[in-house]
C-alpha cells in the first residue's frame, strides 16, 4: 500500500486573513515588482534561480486551503515555471476553486516581473524574494564574472526567522482604545476601464532632484509625495464634493519600528487626512498639516495598537469558535466598511539594494500593485525614483496633475504608461 504523503501547514497571519474573502477580479489584492536588467533574459536561467531562490522561502510552496474557522497555508508538490508575460498586469492568483501556487514569475526582452497574492506576504517581505531571485539570476548567468570572490546579499534571516508571524511575537494583552467616528472620505468617481484591467502610469526622475526640493520644503519624501497626491486629487473634486476630506491610506513597514526578518506580513497602516474647504490649497500648508498627522500616527502606542487590534481576533475565544463561512461575510462588511474610509492609496517601499558587483548588470526596479480605485507606489534604485500610479478609472487627470505639479518645480520626469485596448 502506497504510504500518503502529509503535507506541513501554517495559519494566515493575522493581516493576511482579510484578503481571501474579499478577492475579486476588480480588485485581485495582487500586486508586482518588476527589474530591467541589461541584456534580455535567459528562461533557462530564470527557472534555475527561481528553484534555489524558493529553497530558501518555504511560505511560497504553500497554497491556501480553508478550514472550518480559519484559512490556512499547506504545503504543496506544485513547481513554479517561469513563463514569458503575456496576460494582464495583476491578474487573479488566489481562487478558492481552483488550489495552486500563489506567486508567479515571468519575463519579457530584458524584464523579470514578480506578482504575489497580498496574503503571502507584504511589499517588503516579497522584496526580500525578489532581491534573491535577481542575485541568484545575475550570478548564474554570469558566473565568470564572480570567480574570484562572490558577492554577499545582505539578508541572511533563517527559514524560522523568514516564517516567523511578527503580528504573534509583538501581540500584548493591552485594552484596545476606541477608535473615533469614522469620516466619509471623498471618493473617486468616474468610468472603469473595462473586464477589470487597470492602467499603469509610471513616473521616472532623478532621486537628487527631487529629494532637493524634498528639503526645501523641510520635510520627508513621503509626506511630500502625499501632499503633491492630495492637490492633485483636489484639483478634480466637484465643488459640491468639497466639503469631504481627502483621506489617504499609508501603509508603514513594521520592520522598521520592531525587529523582525519576517518574509510574511507585518505592515500597519495610517490614514491622513486634509479637508481643501476648511484648510487652504498651498502645497505648503498641505504639507505641513501631514508633518504633524504622521508624526501624531507614527508612534509606538499608535502602531502597537494595530498590531494588538489585528492579533486579538486570534486570542478572543468567540470569534474563534466562529464558522469560516460566518466569519468571511464579516470580513466582507468590515472591508466595505474601511473601503469608504479613505480616497487613496500612496506606498513607498523605500530604497531598494543590490550588491555593489550585482547593479552594473540592473537598469531599474519598480513596483505596483492592483485596486479597484487609484494608488500610487513608489521606490528606487541608485538615482532613479519610480513612481507608479495603478488605476481602474479611464480617466487620467489626478495623475496628470500630479506629474505636472513636480515637472512645474523643475523636475525632470519620463512619463511611461500601459496600453488600454479602447485607446
Amino acid at each position: 500500500m502506497k504510504k500518503r504523503r502529509t503535507y506541513e501547514w501554517s495559519k494566515l497571519d493575522n493581516a493576511a486573513k482579510i484578503f481571501p474573502p474579499n478577492s475579486k477580479k476588480s480588485d485581485t489584492k495582487v500586486f508586482r515588482f518588476a527589474c530591467e536588467l541589461k541584456e534580455s533574459i535567459h528562461k533557462k536561467v530564470l527557472q534555475d534561480a527561481l528553484d534555489v531562490t524558493l529553497e530558501a522561502f518555504p511560505l511560497y510552496k504553500s497554497i491556501i486551503k480553508s478550514g472550518l474557522f480559519w484559512f490556512y497555508f499547506e504545503e504543496s508538490h506544485f513547481r513554479p515555471i517561469v513563463t514569458e508575460e503575456n496576460i494582464p498586469p495583476c491578474t487573479t492568483l488566489y481562487d478558492k476553486n481552483d488550489k495552486k501556487l500563489l506567486f508567479r514569475v515571468m519575463y519579457y526582452n530584458k524584464r523579470i516581473s514578480f506578482e504575489v497574492y497580498h496574503a503571502l506576504s507584504d511589499g517588503a517581505g516579497a522584496l526580500q524574494f525578489f532581491r534573491t531571485l535577481i542575485y541568484n539570476y545575475v550570478l548564474l548567468k554570469y558566473r565568470n564574472e564572480f570567480k574570484d570572490e562572490v558577492p554577499i546579499l545582505d539578508y541572511d534571516a533563517s527559514r524560522i526567522q523568514k516564517m516567523d508571524d511578527s503580528f504573534q511575537k509583538y501581540f500584548t494583552e493591552s485594552k484596545l482604545k476606541r477608535k473615533g467616528k469614522k469620516v466619509k472620505a471623498y471618493r473617486i468617481r468616474g468610468q472603469k476601464i473595462p473586464e477589470y484591467r487597470i492602467r499603469v502610469t509610471e513616473g521616472v526622475m532623478p532621486v537628487d532632484s527631487i529629494i532637493a526640493i524634498v528639503k526645501e520644503y523641510k520635510t520627508s519624501l513621503t509626506i511630500f509625495l502625499a501632499a503633491v497626491l492630495m492637490c492633485s486629487i483636489n484639483e478634480d473634486i466637484p465643488v459640491r464634493l468639497k466639503k469631504k476630506p481627502v483621506i489617504l491610506s499609508i501603509p508603514v513597514n513594521l520592520r522598521n519600528f520592531y525587529y523582525s526578518q519576517t518574509a510574511r506580513n507585518f505592515f500597519g497602516v495610517i490614514n491622513v487626512d486634509y479637508n481643501f474647504e476648511k484648510g487652504s490649497n498651498e502645497l505648503r500648508d498641505v504639507i505641513s498639516h501631514l508633518n504633524n498627522s504622521f508624526k501624531k500616527n507614527l508612534t509606538p502606542e499608535h502602531l502597537g495598537q494595530r498590531i494588538n487590534m489585528l492579533a486579538s481576533l486570534e486570542h478572543n475565544y468567540f470569534l474563534r469558535a466562529i464558522p469560516l463561512v460566518i466569519k468571511n461575510i464579516i470580513l466582507r462588511v468590515a472591508n466595505n466598511i474601511a473601503d469608504k474610509g479613505y480616497t487613496s492609496t500612496l506606498s513607498n517601499i523605500g530604497i531598494i539594494n543590490m550588491p555593489e558587483e550585482i547593479k552594473p548588470f540592473i537598469s531599474s526596479f519598480d513596483i505596483f500593485v492592483s485596486t479597484n480605485k487609484l494608488q500610487a507606489c513608489v521606490c528606487s534604485f541608485e538615482n532613479n525614483l519610480r513612481i507608479s500610479f495603478t488605476s481602474a478609472f479611464i480617466n487620467t487627470e489626478i495623475q496628470r496633475h500630479f506629474f505636472r505639479t513636480l515637472t512645474d518645480m523643475g523636475i525632470p520626469v519620463e512619463i511611461v504608461s500601459n496600453k488600454i485596448d479602447e485607446e
